[in-house]
């Protein structure tokens, strides 16, 4: 049986919490249409892979839930109406607003729609609860490999054959074993935590409470798409002694510190996704955090040499049980949490300050459908719309999303504190402040 993995089962939790806060989206912009019986049958495919998976769960005490493939999916939505050029970022944030239900299956869509240059614009949203970025890229991977070969729709010979089933015997018998195990890992993680309690993560910075704008009472994070061309990325990180990734994590906090959120000689807590996902992973999320401090300037340009050596560090550390934070260790005794205790625990969490994930050059492959190359294929997470005291409260930052083809690179950017990114333009004019400074010539999407 496939069982949820712990940020699986967190993921469901906050969904009951708070619904479709964050989702992701891998979003593709073609200069000609695509064949819409392509992408029905890339629907088709999606729709018996990876992706097509529900929640069972059990009444047995501490046994965790687990994956089925799903009893149905949203269908494919193909607009008619045209997207003009200067409402493309819009389109593909409107796609973000779905109802997922991690019960049936429904957790992710797909949408297509023409642009008024002649072109069409594709996005495929997913539910975290599911899929993290390397879930969707392989999920996606397989339908197209499968549509290019004209493989037949199949969950049996497909991606969709790790999702896991429903065992014909011995149901209450595996529910119990794994009732147990839990019951183990959570002794075993509870020793761990103690042996690590003064193991310490780099701490975050209080968000001011000055300025507080005046807004309406449900905010919509600013987001923005840029793209440089990937050798004179390379190059500038390359003249900082840097590499692609740090210099993603130096523009970040620049960009932060350009809000004036964070004071002069701060250092920032910059959170870093580090994929752990095997061949024939069957997880929906197999994703750790890498959190790193990263001392900002003012007036300067970020030390890439210090983001490499603790980017470095931070592996190690948490490549060590000894040397992992202690709240790692205790995963099982989240699991072990009901909704009215994460409910409680919720109230005071925070969200990261500094969110930076690389996923390397996905553009290559997933870019071409049926022989229609995508002109740009970007992969991000998606902020959703939410009451503005929400976001005040969970301290929200900046989050950056770096992806290439191995010719650009695009970056998506969304800064959702709203007292200190409250439109794109005040979001647009610190990413130009910062990609100048540093000698980059950005290309900014619609």
């Amino acid at each position: 049986m496939n069982r949820l993995t712990a940020d699986d089962d967190l993921f469901l939790k906050l969904h009951a919490l708070y619904g479709n806060a964050l989702v992701n989206q891998l979003a593709w912009r073609f200069d000609e249409p695509v064949d819409p019986v392509v992408l029905e049958r890339f629907h088709a495919h999606l729709a018996h892979g990876f992706l097509a998976r529900r929640v069972r769960t059990t009444a047995v005490p501490f046994a965790r839930p687990w994956w089925v493939p799903a009893a149905q999916s949203i269908p494919l939505t193909a607009q008619a109406d045209t997207v003009p050029e200067d409402g493309v970022l819009d389109w593909f944030f409107d796609q973000s607003r779905v109802d997922f239900d991690p019960s049936v299956g429904r957790v992710w869509r797909l949408s297509s729609a023409p642009t008024d240059t002649g072109g069409m614009l594709l996005s495929l949203v997913t539910s975290h609860v599911g899929a993290d970025g390397g879930a969707v890229l392989y999920a996606v991977g397989d339908a197209l490999d499968r549509l290019d070969s004209g493989a037949p729709v199949d969950i049996a010979t497909s991606s969709g054959r790790l999702v896991g089933d429903l065992p014909s015997t011995g149901l209450y018998r595996r529910h119990f074993a794994d009732a147990l195990g839990q019951l183990r890992a959570a002794a075993k993680g509870i020793r761990a935590a103690v042996a690590a309690r003064d193991v310490q993560e780099p701490a975050r910075n209080p968000r001011p409470a000055e300025p507080a704008l005046d807004l309406p009472d449900r905010h919509t994070a600013a987001s923005l798409v840029v793209e440089v061309g990937l050798a004179e990325w390379n190059t500038v990180a390359a003249a900082h002694q840097g590499t692609a990734n740090g210099l993603m994590v130096g523009v970040a906090v620049g960009i932060l510190g350009c809000t004036g959120r964070i004071a002069d000689g701060a250092e920032v807590r910059v959170d870093i996704p580090h994929s752990m996902r095997l061949p024939d992973d069957p997880r929906g999320n197999a994703t750790t955090g890498l959190p790193i401090a990263v001392r900002y300037r003012a007036g300067e340009l970020t030390d890439l040499v210090q983001v490499r050596a603790a980017i470095k560090k931070a592996a190690r550390a948490y490549a060590d049980p000894a040397t992992t934070p202690a709240l790692q260790h205790l995963q099982p005794v989240q699991m072990m949490l009901p909704k009215f205790v994460l409910d409680r625990f919720s109230r005071t969490a925070k969200a990261p300050e500094c969110l930076c994930t690389n996923l390397g050059e996905t553009g290559q492959t997933v870019a071409s459908f049926a022989g229609v190359r995508a002109r740009s294929v970007l992969m991000r997470p998606v902020v959703c719309t939410n009451d503005t005291e929400l976001f005040r409260r969970v301290e929200v930052g900046l989050n950056l999303s770096w992806s290439s083809d191995g010719e650009t690179v695009t970056l998506a950017v969304t800064g959702a504190d709203p007292d200190r990114f409250p439109t794109r333009e005040a979001l647009r004019e610190c990413v130009a402040k910062e990609f100048a400074a540093w000698g980059l010539h950005p290309v900014f999407w619609s």
